[in-house]
């Protein structure tokens, strides 16, 4: 699997340069999640960073490479499915 190098704004990880994996497209994900462990030995706190766009082409507005920007109050991102629904709630009609 391929990685880029890609920097971290914000957060605990702020000013750092990691290699992360890249998809397909050659894009990374669109969250990255950083597990702490708690040293009292309770659940570990996750810092969640969001990917933007470190600059973009001035003709077509492309992205030049990628950048993670700390978000302090991101809870991991879940996937919702149209087909799923909300459990307990009871179908139309």
């Amino acid at each position: 699997m391929r990685t880029e190098d890609t920097a971290f704004v914000g957060g605990p990880l702020d000013g750092r340069t990691l290699a992360v994996h890249v998809g397909a497209t050659g894009r990374p994900p669109k969250v990255y999640e950083v597990p702490v462990p708690d040293p009292a030995g309770g659940p570990p706190t996750v810092h969640v960073y969001r990917l933007e766009p470190a600059d973009l082409s001035p003709r077509l507005k492309l992205p030049r490479g990628w950048v993670y920007t700390y978000d302090p109050e991101g809870a991991p991102e879940r996937h919702r499915w149209p087909w799923s629904r909300r459990r307990g709630v009871n179908p139309p009609g």
